[in-house]
């Protein structure tokens, strides 16, 4: 007898855009809300990340006093810092890592070998650098495309300032965009300046979807002064959250209202939400693209797997 072939299982899974992902993100944190840990710390702390967990990291911790550093510098940092970890000026070090995997694993063990204890802020409970850390807290998240990390880093954001993920939802169902908005071919946002972290999101988010394609530049209100409108371009549409009112030409500037109340989550998900309907209305880069980059992008780890297109 043969076997019957489901050829719908053969189809690939469709990619959803960016905008699509935040909105069922924020769905899954009305219905659980995110939590997050209270007194993690005991001293200044170093906190670790690599790409958007860097700037996430940045973000939730920017009101703590604490030493940055990324998978390029850490050992640079570690060895800067080896006279406060070594007076326990600095115990620990916080590890942020959506995934568990990659450089998460080699920094949490370079940091317990000097001494530091070491936590872990990740969405994947059984994962190798779960496994090793000394305290592990695990996130709630989505499936979602590689690269994308929008419920991952997102509901660390909200649990931290315990935002309201229903009233962005409602805000980001409702916004108007300009009539000619998919007729731009270069997108600048401008952020208010107590989120100058989310600004470096935003750029890694140009690399992920558009690469060299299409120009997403995002600046904070404050390095937008510095001589980032030199050049001119009626095909750019200039984006602020917040009053704009000496960049770009009146007819490419869209403002959109915030208020003193505005968090550090809104302006994630507004920015992303923006990005990926600015994605609707190009060629599909990405979806292109992440296959391919899929099979080989591991190479650069050491690896010889792939990486899934579908993070569980």
């Amino acid at each position: 007898m043969k076997k019957t072939i489901n050829k719908s299982k053969l189809k690939e899974e469709k990619l959803p855009n960016l905008d699509e992902s935040v909105l069922a993100a924020l769905k899954l944190f009305i219905k659980e809300r995110p939590n997050f840990p209270n007194k993690l710390f005991h001293a200044m702390p170093i906190i670790v990340g690599s790409g958007n967990a860097y700037n996430a990291g940045q973000v939730i911790f920017r009101n703590q006093a604490a030493v940055f550093a990324n998978e390029s510098n850490v050992k640079k940092i570690l060895k800067e810092y080896k006279v406060l970890i070594s007076k326990k000026l600095i115990k620990e070090a916080l590890i942020i890592s959506a995934s568990g995997e990659k450089d998460s694993v080699w920094e949490i063990e370079l940091a317990k070998k000097i001494g530091l204890k070491t936590i872990l802020f990740s969405c994947a409970p059984n994962s190798s650098a779960a496994k090793i850390a000394d305290k592990v807290f695990i996130f709630k998240k989505l499936r979602e495309p590689y690269t994308y990390n929008v419920s991952t880093y997102l509901g660390m954001i909200l649990g931290a300032e315990n935002g309201d993920p229903k009233k962005i939802l409602a805000t980001l169902k409702a916004l108007p965009f300009p009539q000619d908005f998919a007729n731009y071919k270069a997108y600048s946002f401008i952020l208010p300046d107590d989120f100058c972290d989310i600004a470096p999101m935003l750029e890694i988010k140009r690399h992920e979807l558009f690469g060299p394609r299409l120009s997403i530049r995002a600046f904070s209100q404050g390095e937008a002064r510095h001589a980032k409108f030199v050049i001119p371009w009626e095909k750019e549409l200039i984006i602020s959250f917040g009053e704009n009112k000496f960049f770009g030409e009146k007819k490419q500037r869209w403002e959109i209202k915030t208020s003193s109340e505005t968090k550090a989550a809104f302006i994630m998900a507004l920015s992303y939400f923006i990005i990926g309907k600015i994605q609707a209305t190009k060629p599909p880069y990405f979806k292109n693209n992440i296959k391919n980059y899929c099979a080989n992008g591991a190479k650069a780890y050491g690896s010889k797997n792939s990486f899934s297109i579908i993070v569980e």
